[in-house]
């Protein structure tokens, strides 16, 4: 017989805690909250107890925080790529500020001088160079859609997997974490590989054609797709990829892995270049770098660019030093010193 689930009826949300939950206390037991950002007051309903704290998502909403602002996108609360989109970005910052300072304060017990303001990124939405996304034929099913209760048969989806359920993934129509024409290449494979009859990867028995995506856009214009396929099959690959590239010109480099494995990394496997160059072109201050599938690069040009100029703020390079850049990808961060450094020292154990 399952345990009948606590709920904790009119609990007033105090602050924010790690990993986008909320925090609030009961009778002296701590309460991480899903869903929900200090000023509201809800029921919790308990999905896991300790001693001196627990686990819980909201049931019910009895008053909204003020501080809440109107998500911007459709998936927000059913995908988990972005957990603060209900509040504006500046408060954002701030709890992201303070729990930087209480891990230091509190758990590390550092000492610490007084903490600069947190930089914040612009633009904050649209931002990243590189997404990838699953294709799986075992779409998550929406709570509207389950409580309906009708029998809905298995479906296609393609987009992000589902937070702490590895073999559901989130049919994505429009992601907003990216310029165009990311969303137009994903949407436009879907549409193709439903006329032509390709099968989705099914994570949990190991089969089926399209697996992955990845779609990178560079600053320079330039874009990337990787398409990752569970079984090897050389003109399905071409027609998808021949498809892709007529419908949307701005392509500059398209590839084909075929991962036959138990996990999506592409690490060990060897992408094949269908079609353009091996590479793009991507900038970064007055640099311009080659990347490739397998290279790691700043997912955020625009922030990575502003990080590394701090970076050489606080290093305060003479000219003299010789500069180690650990995990290195494409030696992004080394490069972007290399003006005021005598020497650069790139460390990397992926050779692309």
């Amino acid at each position: 017989m399952r345990k009948k689930l606590t709920v904790l009826e009119q609990v007033l949300v105090e602050d924010y805690a790690a990993e986008g939950k909320a925090i609030s206390r009961h009778e002296g037991k701590v309460i991480f909250i899903e869903g929900a950002v200090p000023g509201d007051v809800v029921d919790v309903r308990i999905i896991k107890s300790k001693a001196d704290w627990a686990e819980g998502k909201v049931a019910h909403f009895h008053k909204y925080s003020d501080q809440r602002v109107e998500p911007f996108c459709e998936h927000f609360g059913v995908c988990g790529g972005c957990k603060w989109q209900m509040l504006p970005y500046s408060k954002q910052l701030e709890y992201k500020q303070n729990e930087v300072a209480q891990h230091l304060k509190r758990i590390g017990k550092v000492e610490l001088p007084e903490i600069r303001q947190i930089m914040g990124a612009f633009p904050d939405r649209r931002y990243r160079n590189k997404l990838e996304f699953t294709f799986s034929n075992r779409r998550y099913l929406l709570p509207s859609e389950i409580a309906n209760r009708e029998k809905i048969p298995a479906e296609n989806a393609v987009g992000f997997h589902v937070a702490g359920i590895f073999d559901k993934v989130i049919d994505i129509s429009t992601c907003h974490l990216m310029e165009e024409p990311a969303n137009a290449i994903r949407n436009l494979l879907r549409s193709y590989a439903a006329k032509k009859g390709y099968s989705y990867y099914d994570i949990k028995y190991h089969h089926g054609f399209l697996r992955n995506l990845m779609v990178r856009i560079c600053r320079t214009g330039e874009i990337m797709i990787n398409l990752c396929v569970g079984e090897q099959d050389n003109a399905a690959s071409r027609d998808v990829i021949n498809y892709l590239v007529g419908q949307v010109p701005e392509i500059t480099s398209a590839f084909v892995t075929v991962n036959g494995k138990f996990n999506d990394s592409i690490y060990d496997l060897t992408p094949k270049l269908y079609y353009g160059q091996p590479f793009v072109i991507e900038k970064l201050g007055e640099f311009r770098f080659k990347v490739g599938p397998k290279s790691f690069f700043q997912t955020n040009t625009f922030q990575g660019e502003r990080l590394y100029q701090v970076t050489s703020d606080f290093a305060e390079l003479t000219g003299k030093e010789t500069v180690y850049d650990l995990y290195c990808g494409t030696g992004s961060i080394g490069i972007f010193l290399s003006g005021k450094a005598a020497k650069i020292v790139g460390v990397e154990t992926i050779a692309e």
